[in-house]
């Protein structure tokens, strides 16, 4: 039990015991608490990890696109309309609402109504803690006023949502209905994560007695009844009881989340069996980020195996080049790829938000540079991309089917699960740049960006114009010289190589591309890391199959531009629903075929002047020629992303 000294004091104390408690739980708990905290940690890890993260307030990001989407990002977040956001949960229970409800996935007749309340606040405490600006968490405050009242009015046994109970008990007897523990999912999440980063006990009290009410709902249910309800989308629950139970220490929250371990998928993944082929894709991949979190607070071995078998199937088998996966929202065969990397509804976002959590908690038990290489390739070519410049609004899906453009959500008729997801993601662009271990630091992505270390005393300054340039520069302030390593990536897909300098000098590297580069020493105030990491073209293969290829340069993927026909903005580009892609028709054109005879890509792509990142084909290589940029700038506009070599 912690002392009960001044909150200054316990301050060093208690910001360890963070990084040991919630250091990767991506989406609950890697921050630290931003009122009073009196709240005794119960449970810590089982595990011996090899990084752990920063909090998101140590990090502040400088000017570069991620901060531009971050600021869109809060200042939707401040527009939302409260009272239309808790409408629905207001008539659930029986409170007058003089609102009018959301429109689309919000919608009083949809049964998915309420899961964007849990991520409305959720992207709130992530805003708040991010620029300590009070506006994100007075706004989350009063959403957790409503939920709590709607919890005590409703009065069944710690129950809240926007829907009624029944919609639980027909999902536990099998009936049709549209994912109700999802829904809880991302309440449960969004009430923790107004606890963990904004300091709300409200929150946290709310959030317990809806973990009580689901414990006894779930108790007396036999095996065979939960694995009929778990049939039908259950979001992350096992992951909120975890975060739960490492908060709270009580049992039952860990044995909540054991009721949601679903053998019919975890036993196959267990014994390496790749099974996923016609599963939804977002149904699978939260269950295993809880897997996860409960591997880091049992030390159970079984769920180690489930997720590093899963990720690295994942990855070698399901991920097209921006780091996405599925079509229409499913895994598929892998020997069916030619099939669908060319339709119009693949790589879903929510996928790879969630794809990037898994993967933090992997990158944290190992530090294993490929899970910062993955992290990088898919940050910058999809989570990046998804955001329209000009209004702030989020993608569902990323078409790879030639000729197609990206779809934005609306303001008011949307909502949809990736319009969720992108509150998130937008927020919290900070937590995967720096790690550190018991000696060092980790530099993983390199995004303009100050990292304070109040730990070693120690600021680092990360100065880049990143991807634009290859290179990057770290500038050390510290009060007094300090001994520590610092570890900075070398990209798989630097294969020119590497250029250190430390104050102008050059600095000897022995270490190879994939891996992590050592530079050791004492360092002192204003000492300066200059590295250069020189980028070149590149063919992207499709996985599982020939012929067909994504160009890269360096870690970025290009995108070719094929015109503005039949792109109206900002009606229908940014309103239309995210099932029409199948419908839009593509002019006849678009090229999607490029004549290279083999020859590198350097050969047959030419850098354009003045235009960092642009390219232009050569004579005879295309119909006609063909400009490419980066796929994280092509908005309103249609591409083609894969292309067929000849």
């Amino acid at each position: 039990m912690l002392l009960l000294l001044s909150f200054q004091k316990l301050k060093p104390i208690l910001r360890s015991l963070l990084f040991i408690l919630f250091f990767i739980i991506p989406q609950a708990g890697q921050g630290q608490y931003i009122g009073q905290f009196n709240n005794e940690l119960k449970q810590s890890y089982k595990i011996n990890a090899k990084a752990s993260s920063f909090a998101l307030n140590d990090v502040k990001l400088l000017d570069s696109p991620f901060l531009e989407n971050m600021k869109r990002n809060g200042a939707w977040l401040l527009r939302v309309d409260i009272n239309r956001l808790m409408h629905s949960w207001r008539i659930n229970a029986g409170i007058g609402s003089k609102a009018e409800a959301f429109g689309n996935w919000e919608a009083l007749d949809c049964e998915l109504r309420g899961h964007t309340a849990g991520h409305v606040l959720s992207g709130l405490a992530l805003m708040y803690n991010v620029t300590q600006n009070h506006a994100y968490k007075a706004k989350g405050d009063s959403i957790v006023k409503i939920m709590a009242q709607c919890q005590q009015v409703l009065n069944q046994n710690g129950y809240l949502s926007a829907f009624p109970q029944h919609f639980i008990d027909r999902c536990i007897a099998g009936q049709g209905v549209w994912a109700p523990w999802y829904t809880l999912h991302k309440v449960f999440a969004g009430l923790t994560d107004m606890y963990l980063y904004a300091g709300n006990k409200h929150a946290l009290e709310v959030v317990t007695n809806m973990s009580k009410w689901a414990y006894q709902k779930l108790k007396p249910l036999s095996t065979n009844q939960l694995a009929v309800m778990l049939k039908t989308e259950w979001g992350g629950m096992n992951e909120s009881a975890y975060n739960l139970y490492a908060i709270t220490g009580n049992p039952q929250d860990l044995e909540l989340a054991g009721f949601f371990h679903e053998y019919r998928i975890m036993d196959n993944l267990a014994a390496e069996k790749d099974k996923l082929a016609s599963l939804h894709a977002n149904t699978q991949i939260p269950k295993i980020t809880g897997e996860a979190r409960g591997y880091e607070l049992t030390g159970n071995e079984k769920q180690l195996k489930i997720c590093d078998f899963f990720w690295n199937t994942v990855i070698e088998n399901h991920t097209y080049c921006i780091g996405g996966n599925s079509d229409a929202e499913h895994f598929f065969e892998v020997e069916k790829w030619r099939e669908h990397i060319f339709n119009p509804r693949t790589a879903e976002t929510c996928n790879t938000y969630n794809m990037l959590k898994l993967t933090r908690h992997l990158f944290t038990w190992t530090a294993n540079v490929k899970y910062a290489d993955y992290y990088e390739q898919a940050l910058y070519n999809h989570i990046l991309a998804t955001q329209d410049p000009e209004t702030g609004m989020a993608s569902y899906f990323m078409p790879l089917k030639p000729g197609l453009f990206k779809v934005y959500s609306s303001e008011t008729n949307s909502f949809w699960c990736c319009v969720g997801t992108g509150f998130e993601s937008h927020a919290k662009y900070a937590e995967a740049i720096y790690y550190h271990n018991e000696k060092g630091l980790f530099v993983n992505l390199f995004i303009p960006s100050e990292l304070n270390w109040s730990d070693k005393n120690v600021k680092i300054i990360q100065q880049t114009n990143y991807p634009e340039e290859p290179s990057t520069t770290l500038t050390i302030q510290t009060a007094k010289p300090v001994k520590m390593p610092l570890y900075v990536r070398y990209p798989a897909w630097a294969t020119k190589g590497v250029k250190v300098k430390i104050n102008g000098k050059a600095f000897r590297t022995i270490e190879k591309p994939g891996s992590f580069i050592t530079i050791e020493r004492t360092w002192k105030s204003g000492d300066r890391i200059e590295i250069v990491y020189p980028m070149e073209l590149r063919l992207v293969s499709a996985p599982h199959t020939s012929g067909i290829a994504a160009i890269a340069y360096g870690p970025i993927i290009l995108s070719g531009k094929m015109g503005t026909a039949g792109v109206e903005k900002p009606a229908p580009y940014a309103v239309r629903d995210q099932n029409e892609y199948n419908n839009y028709p593509i002019p006849e054109d678009v090229v999607s075929s490029l004549k290279t005879n083999g020859k590198p890509v350097a050969e047959w792509l030419i850098p354009v002047a003045g235009k960092p990142l642009e390219f232009v084909t050569k004579a005879g290589i295309a119909p006609r020629e063909v400009t490419l940029i980066p796929y994280y700038k092509m908005h309103g506009e249609r591409y083609v992303l894969y292309w067929t070599l000849k």
